[in-house]
């Protein structure tokens, strides 16, 4: 029973994970529509499902103040439209391969920030990790340089936008993190569909600029379903795996695995997302890029496994002892 119980969580956390790395295949599927057409359209769709959600869930929506409104709207914008768009401009400028990478190591430095304010465990036991992780990141830059995609003044711009996006998911996580822990009994259903009404919203207050600086190519293409069918549809699947099936699928993974397995098996997204690249690319990884990813995905399953065993070891004896106190 145990065994299927963990095979059906490891499948959940691919499901999960394969659905997160559907962010970063955006660029590739606009044809000849720019990425602003894509992102303007997948959250539009997002936000109008949100609005549908809070519908659906308005006696939580009712529950939480107004300040906790605003709060998950604009989380909404930071974690889902600013960090969607940060991954996009990253692929973009810095190719299939450097971005996924730095994504990957968000639930290691997670853990770091953690230790950093809670010390659980010493910095000395994460030195060859980190090593590891440094190293790989050294060696992707240095294929990026062999790879340019946009011109030899503009290959900055991909490490630039990685980095964004994983400072804008660090901070989405804290806030996040916080606020959650203040909500309402059964509050979730309405925070989900605030996030994702705030992220429609924050594309509505965009939408102007992005006009005014003549970056869609919807209005001069065409808007027809014949035209442009294959934004609206790609539109609608991202918004719906990345944003739906995959919190969903992850929840679920998390509730079958222990803390330790699933904290691993959340690198699976930057993996997915270089196949998925490279794919869209048509070419194998180089040298470097396979060097490099192994050396970030290596150092961040050998650092999970050393700042969670200990809490998966206090876990467990804290689970005896709870038998033990019943069984007396």
């Amino acid at each position: 029973m145990r065994d299927s119980n963990t095979t059906a969580g490891v499948a959940l956390a691919v499901v999960a994970t394969l659905s997160w790395a559907l962010n970063f295949v955006a660029p590739y599927v606009t044809g000849a529509y720019s990425i602003y057409d894509l992102m303007i359209v997948r959250f539009l769709i997002a936000g109008t499902a949100g609005v549908g959600v809070l519908v659906l869930y308005r006696a939580e929506l009712r529950r939480l103040s107004r300040e906790q409104q605003l709060l998950g709207a604009s989380l909404g914008v930071i974690g889902y439209l600013g960090y969607s768009t940060c991954i996009a401009a990253g692929v973009i400028y810095g190719g299939p391969v450097l971005t996924p990478a730095l994504i990957g190591m968000v639930p290691l430095l997670q853990a770091v920030l953690g230790n950093a304010t809670s010390k659980t465990i010493e910095w000395r036991k994460l030195a060859i990790p980190l090593a590891l992780m440094t190293g790989g990141l050294l060696l992707l830059n240095v294929g990026s340089l062999n790879h340019p995609l946009t011109g030899d003044s503009s290959w900055r711009k991909g490490p630039f936008f990685s980095i964004s996006a994983v400072v804008l998911w660090l901070a989405f996580a804290a806030l996040n993190q916080r606020a959650v822990a203040k909500l309402a009994v059964n509050a979730s259903g309405a925070w989900t569909g605030l996030m994702m009404a705030g992220a429609g919203l924050g594309t509505l207050i965009a939408l102007p600029a992005v006009l005014a600086l003549d970056l869609l190519k919807l209005p001069s293409l065409g808007f027809s379903i014949s035209l442009a069918g294959h934004v609206y549809a790609w539109g609608f699947f991202i918004a719906l795996m990345s944003s739906v099936v995959g919190a969903w699928a992850w929840n679920a993974a998390s509730s079958r695995l222990p803390m330790i397995l699933s904290g691993q098996l959340i690198s699976l997204e930057s993996l997915f997302a270089t196949v998925l690249g490279l794919a869209f690319h048509q070419r194998l990884p180089t040298l470097w890029e396979i060097s490099g990813l192994a050396g970030v995905l290596i150092g961040v399953v050998v650092a999970v496994r050393i700042i969670l065993t200990p809490s998966e070891s206090i876990a467990r004896v804290r689970h005896n002892e709870h038998i033990a106190k019943r069984t007396r």
